[in-house]
């Protein structure tokens, strides 16, 4: 094992060792305050990235969660901003004190696909009424590409987008007080500078997976019919999905 591999454990773990000539290095009051100020980072960073879980659990249970977090799963790069994505939610999820909020992970999911939609490079997205004048052959065989902002997620056991809307700090002021509680979809879209939050149905959440896996429009439909015999929200699921700029305006070069 290299020497910064061994650091870096030493960092993690106040236990773990260095081989001799750095055994002492550990017990130096300089490395507890390294160690000290890494923790603080990576906490931070996590409490950054998650609001909405943070505001839900309160500060003080989720710096602890965080903590016991990074220690498990330090940050394999220098840049934080992506920070726990990969796991961190189901990794709260699975703390015994998390049991009486089973969405807890669906809403660290929507942190970070918030974040990801903020960051995500900007396109010009198809206008609502750019298939209207399309023929019903040409539409079927068009081939629509998501845009590069759109997140979308379908939640059937919880209303997790509900929750999540009402926690996140960008959303909170613009959520319901109150919802039903059922399954539900959303869709986070920028079309200018700022996300945009939109509920959608899962026919509409089913037919942007479709999209995203390149299949034609009408392709994506079927698809979707095959998954939901009574799906005849699919209509008024386009149109929800063009409304809310969920679609890349087709480019030269693109398949057709």
């Amino acid at each position: 094992m290299s020497f910064q591999s061994l650091f870096a454990r030493a960092v993690r773990d106040p236990a773990a060792t260095l081989p001799p000539p750095w055994a002492a290095l550990p017990a130096h009051p300089a490395f507890a305050v390294y160690r000290n100020t890494v923790a603080c980072a990576c906490i931070d960073a996590l409490e950054a990235n998650f609001p909405a879980v943070a505001r839900l659990v309160g500060r003080e249970w989720f710096r602890s969660a965080a903590a016991l977090y990074a220690r498990a799963h330090p940050p394999r790069t220098a840049w934080l901003h992506a920070y726990g994505d990969e796991d961190f939610g189901v990794f709260v999820q699975s703390l015994p004190s998390a049991a009486p909020l089973p969405w807890l992970a669906d809403v660290a999911s929507l942190d970070g696909a918030f974040r990801a939609s903020e960051g995500a490079e900007g396109a010009a997205a198809l206008p609502a009424d750019g298939l209207g004048a399309m023929p019903p052959e040409r539409l079927a065989a068009q081939r629509l590409a998501p845009h590069p902002t759109a997140r979308w997620a379908w939640f059937e056991a919880h209303p997790a987008a509900s929750i999540w809307r009402r926690n996140h700090p960008a959303t909170a002021g613009s959520a319901p007080a109150e919802w039903d509680w059922q399954a539900e979809g959303l869709l986070l879209t920028r079309p200018q500078l700022k996300v945009q939050c939109t509920r959608v149905s899962r026919s509409a959440c089913l037919l942007l997976d479709g999209c995203a896996q390149g299949l034609p429009l009408g392709a994506a439909a079927e698809r979707v019919l095959s998954l939901r015999a009574q799906a005849n929200d699919l209509p008024a699921a386009l149109a929800t999905l063009l409304a809310a700029g969920a679609f890349r305006s087709p480019q030269p070069g693109d398949p057709t």
